[in-house]
């Protein structure tokens, strides 16, 4: 159990109630809402030199915007709030970059708190709309329900990578003015893919049409969860809160990594399954609803890769995964 897992399970068993606790969003069905919260930190989460002020507006709201797709709801109102060494360039930045993501996804921004501190943070709560949907939960996977991923996973690690090997000027030239630099940077991939590996990082992709289709078609009790953490991470999550576990064809994750017309793809096991910071969707749901939605989620970028199994194991390829390579935020 890492550090986290410990202490949310200290949280857990202090509180009087903790009935709320356990996905990543809290459902109250009084008001047809889900609520979650999350915080970005500089040097844990994210570094200044790799970022624009601009980018981080609009990174952290699709961290939390992903959150709340993930439990089937209609993203609809944030509160931001922001904290660090500010000056005026910097906070104008940043909320032009939130503002050009709530226009895109028909959020509001509603309030937040301003403070100062040594370092850039940002906690951001978001509010989702529930009526007339089936909201999932972790705890809802069942033995033979069908497995079902969206997002290409690896490409974030990538990014990050390329971003960690160069520096900042030479990323703003590359990104910004599109200028060909490829024989000065320290990598072998061409240009094309490195802006798409950056941007994947920078400015997550995410899938609300899928996030509808599965709420509104869905009948019965379904799992679904971002793999913000990592796939692996949410196989996991979703393994333990359903007393489950899956029988997954690597082949069949392959098949939604394709990223360009040439077929390329990303492959190395460790970077698909742990590389972390997708934010796709990885979607459980049982036989009879998989039949209704098909025709619906057949137009949409989804694969079947396997299928919710009785032994709580999580097989790859007919293989145990042993190994554990998660991003653990409470360690450097």
């Amino acid at each position: 159990m890492n550090k986290e897992e410990v202490f949310l399970n200290i949280i857990s068993k202090t509180l009087t109630d903790s009935s709320f606790l356990g996905d990543d969003c809290a459902r109250l069905k009084e008001y047809n809402l889900v609520v979650s919260a999350d915080t970005l930190v500089e040097d844990v989460h994210f570094k200044m030199d790799t970022i624009s002020a601009r980018g981080l507006g609009k990174k952290a709201l699709l961290v939390n915007i992903s959150d709340i797709l993930a439990s089937g709801a209609k993203p609809e109102y944030l509160t931001v709030s922001l904290s660090g060494n500010l000056n005026e360039e910097f906070v104008k930045d940043f909320y032009n970059g939130a503002d050009e993501v709530c226009k895109k996804y028909g959020l509001k921004i509603i309030g937040g708190d301003l403070t100062g501190g040594d370092k850039i943070s940002v906690s951001i709560t978001i509010f989702g709309n529930t009526k007339e949907r089936n909201i999932s939960s972790r705890s809802s996977a069942k033995e033979e329900y069908i497995v079902l991923l969206a997002g290409v996973h690896g490409a974030s690690a990538k990014g990050l990578s390329i971003l960690n090997k160069t520096n900042d000027t030479l990323l703003r030239r590359q990104l910004l003015q599109k200028t060909s630099a490829k024989e000065r940077l320290p990598y072998k991939e061409d240009v094309r893919d490195t802006e798409y590996f950056i941007k994947t990082h920078l400015e997550p992709t995410l899938y609300p049409k899928i996030s509808e289709a599965i709420a509104l078609n869905c009948k019965e009790p379904y799992a679904m969860m971002d793999t913000s953490d990592g796939l692996f991470d949410a196989f996991k999550k979703i393994s333990e809160a359903s007393g489950v576990g899956f029988n997954i064809d690597f082949a069949q994750i392959l098949n939604a990594n394709k990223i360009f017309s040439d077929g390329k793809i990303i492959d190395n096991f460790n970077t698909v399954l742990f590389g972390g910071e997708d934010y796709g969707l990885l979607i459980c749901i049982s036989k009879k609803d998989f039949e209704k939605c098909n025709g619906v989620l057949s137009t949409k970028d989804v694969v079947k890769i396997g299928t919710v199994t009785k032994e709580k194991k999580i097989l790859i390829n007919g293989k145990e995964v042993s190994l554990d390579l998660r991003f653990k935020h409470f360690e450097k």
